[in-house]
């Protein structure tokens, strides 16, 4: 099957549905072809904000919700196409009179709250970058984005102000502006209610151009601060085909993403890609609770759920009785991000939900979805699935010297992608060499250790520094994680690499079981054993420990940097800088 882009048709100024060329192919694909479907501004501007809110007031959908909030306390707040593109232009009206101006950077620290929604916007109207900072953070995380980032205001909360920022403000110089979305009015403190409703809800369309500074998104890297990876406005054009193709978003959807909007998933496809979709975001303020999660599904009529695969393995160790009277006949499609999807979570979805999970691949740097086991593609478990249309994806060799080499299908190496699609990162904020790093000739090399099959299909191994060597054999965590959990007893595992005299390095495992399962000789025997006879002497874990709880991230990943300096006996410092630097994505 082909995949052709098709022009919006008139009457709404929605495009039509394209067809999609599952096999990869992108036969008849360009990028330009995507970006004719979005609206545009005068003189080849253009816009993020305006293509997710104001496109749709202007094709006369304005009072479509676009937001649908859930408070954690029982509150419910719907606001409109129409009332985001107003609030967003108080906001945007705002920045400006507070003299922030074009490339300024916007931070927010908050949690999933309605002003979070109306920040974003309103900052990208603005011609300012927005930069989402994790609410989790300690003060220390914290201080060094607001200083790397060379933030001029900061919008947050009175008690996240109190505990993370009001100690450390005189290590902010830039900073001139911090607004609290729930008090304020103190010297240099100003109220962000009392700022936006003072503002007119009128603004002329904005004047930035594709190639402006949208977006900043901290990233961790093996070593070294934190990175601030720079996307432009050219990137809605990625956002909003691959939310269509990948996520099979279509106008007037019911859409979930769970993701915290202090990370890159939770603006790209938690407010971007949907709003720019024409679809209704729910968002929920309150931490996963499975039975709140099965009610949200039933009670919004969900139809697309866009979740990690973390949560997905404390909905399966919740069991059965969650999941039990509820009608989630509206969910047409799900999928996964953050981490790789392990095989068992995928045959659990089928079994328990009715429908598999489609995991996806992508990183901070490439801004929007890469790889994905796209709607109507064969899933194979534990697959990442195949490049989108307009993405050539790689495994390659890192040569002596310079340039790499294309290794053939079923042979590990770097997974890389060339260059050129619209939301690729355009720089790491203040450290040009860094970014240049990321690329060799026409490939950005991502870091992430991966096999491409013979048909195509992408299979992460892992991170670089997650690899282990035993013995002369590379080892990643998701092949040896996975084969534990498809025990029936164990409910998460992390693997780690413990020094080792002889061969370097073993393999080391640590287990947290589910209910009614005990620890014990007989059963961390058992759990080897069924390890060894799934992955082989070579890659089995040799030693295994019980743990009630592995240590996670606020986000839900398996901190295994925490894990190694458990084991080798290492102080752990603040358990706040381990999740900012470990809490990716």
């Amino acid at each position: 099957m082909t995949w052709t882009l098709l022009p919006k048709t008139p009457e709404s100024g929605q495009p039509a549905r394209s067809s999609v060329d599952h096999s990869g192919t992108g036969v008849g694909f360009s990028w330009d072809a995507a970006r004719a479907e979005l609206a545009g501004l005068p003189d080849g501007g253009l816009n993020i904000a305006f293509e997710a809110v104001d496109r749709w007031v202007a094709a006369g959908w304005g009072e479509r919700t676009a937001l649908r909030w859930l408070g954690k306390n029982g509150e419910r707040r719907e606001f409109s196409y129409a009332d985001l593109a107003r609030l967003s232009n108080r906001f945007a009206n705002l920045l400006e009179r507070l003299g922030v101006g074009r490339g300024d950077r916007v931070c927010i620290l908050t949690g999933r709250i309605p002003e979070l929604y109306i920040t974003a916007l309103g900052a990208l109207k603005a011609g300012a970058v927005f930069c989402p900072l994790f609410s989790a953070f300690g003060p220390e995380p914290v201080r060094v984005r607001l200083v790397k980032s060379q933030a001029r205001v900061l919008i947050t909360t009175t008690l996240l102000y109190e505990r993370k920022v009001r100690m450390q403000r005189n290590q902010l110089p830039d900073l001139r502006h911090i607004l609290l979305t729930d008090g304020g009015d103190e010297t240099g403190i100003l109220s962000f209610q009392t700022l936006l409703a003072a503002e007119a809800e009128d603004r002329d369309p904005p004047t930035t151009r594709p190639d402006d500074r949208a977006l900043l998104h901290f990233t961790s890297g093996t070593t070294g601060t934190p990175k601030g990876a720079i996307h432009v406005h050219d990137a809605v054009a990625a956002h909003r085909l691959t939310g269509r193709l990948a996520l099979d978003l279509r106008p007037g959807d019911v859409y979930w993403c769970t993701a915290d909007p202090g990370w890159v998933t939770g603006v790209s496809y938690g407010i971007v890609a949907p709003l720019a979709n024409g679809v209704t975001l729910v968002v929920d303020e309150s931490e996963f609770d499975a039975r709140r999660w099965y009610s949200i599904l039933e009670q919004e009529k969900v139809n697309v759920w866009y979740t990690a695969p973390t949560a997905i393995r404390m909905l399966m160790k919740a069991g059965t009785a969650a999941r039990q009277g509820h009608n989630l006949d509206a969910l047409r499609f799900m999928a996964s991000i953050g981490e790789p999807l392990n095989p068992e979570a995928v045959l659990w979805s089928q079994d328990m939900l009715g429908q598999p999970f489609h995991d996806t691949w992508w990183q901070t740097e490439t801004g929007a979805i890469m790889i994905a086991n796209l709607p109507g593609l064969t899933i194979r478990p534990g697959s990442m699935g195949r490049p989108l249309p307009g993405i050539e994806a790689a495994i390659v060799r890192r040569r002596h010297g310079g340039g790499v080499d294309l290794l053939e299908p079923g042979l590990e190496g770097e997974l890389a992608l060339r260059v050129g699609w619209p939301s690729q990162f355009r720089d790491y904020l203040g450290d040009a060499d860094r970014y240049r790093q990321c690329f060799v000739g026409d490939w950005y090399l991502s870091g992430d250790l991966a096999r491409c099959d013979a048909d195509g299909y992408f299979w992460f191994v892992g991170r670089a520094d997650d690899v282990i060597k035993t013995a002369g054999h590379l080892i990643g965590p998701f092949e040896v994680e996975s084969a534990l959990l498809e025990h029936p007893a164990v409910a998460e595992v992390g693997m780690i690499g413990k020094p080792d005299e002889f061969a370097g390095q073993i393999v080391k495992a640590f287990v947290a079981l589910k209910p009614g399962h005990e620890p014990g000789d007989a059963l961390r025997k058992e759990l080897l054993g069924f390890a060894r006879t799934r992955l082989g002497p070579a890659v089995a874990p040799r030693e295994l420990e019980f743990m009630a709880d592995l240590p996670k991230t606020r986000s839900g990943k398996i901190m295994r940097r925490l894990l190694r300096a458990r084991e080798l006996g290492l102080p752990l410092g603040d358990l706040s800088t381990l999740e900012g630097e470990a809490a990716e994505d």
